[in-house]
């Protein structure tokens, strides 16, 4: 017999991470105390709804999970089918991106004088129950992959506002950016009140 998925933990999270910003913290500080709470989020992997697990053969997909009725925050469920990536692109908010399954491999870009962009470092890879933080306060310009070709990652994004309707870029490698509003993957959010 199947556990029952446990919804309250998403609950819990959406719950303290509301807190957290009701107490209008400086960015550090909501990325501080955000990383703990995602954290304990995903270190374990027995509340996500099997909908909002589901790969796409040709790109990744970014299930709504949670939106803030104020538009603090979102939650969001990115699934990434085998070799599967993002574009080089940015958010234009804090977000903190959380491993729940697998391992992605995320390669932050460093603006040049001449408004190029290039590699900053090595690509940091990111595994299960793993949390790294993105702004622009602290570079915000990157590209996401699946660190595995023959398997599915699954990793929980938590962004300082609604993303899916954040206008931000993607980006070329002279710099020059395309404008774009992500949207969302799913027309329905999984029902964590119950």
């Amino acid at each position: 017999m199947n556990e029952p998925l446990r919804l309250d933990r998403l609950r819990g999270f959406v719950i303290e991470l509301a807190a957290l910003l009701e107490r209008q913290p400086e960015e550090s500080a909501i990325l501080e105390q955000g990383q703990e709470l995602l954290r304990r989020l995903v270190e374990h992997d027995d509340w996500l709804p099997e909908q909002f697990a589901v790969p796409h053969p040709e790109h990744y997909l970014q299930y709504l999970l949670h939106a803030d009725s104020l538009q603090r925050f979102s939650v969001v469920s990115f699934v990434w089918g085998p070799g599967q990536r993002t574009p080089v692109h940015d958010h234009r908010v804090w977000g903190m991106i959380g491993m729940l399954r697998g391992a992605e491999l995320g390669q932050h870009f460093e603006r040049q004088p001449d408004g190029t962009l290039r590699p900053a470092g090595e690509p940091l890879r990111l595994e299960r129950g793993e949390v790294e933080c993105v702004s622009p306060a602290i570079g915000d310009i990157h590209q996401v992959s699946n660190a595995f070709d023959d398997r599915v990652s699954i990793s929980i994004h938590v962004y300082g506002g609604n993303i899916g309707a954040v206008k931000r870029a993607v980006y070329q490698a002279d710099g020059s950016e395309k404008l774009f509003i992500s949207g969302y993957s799913n027309n329905l959010l999984p029902n964590i009140w119950s």
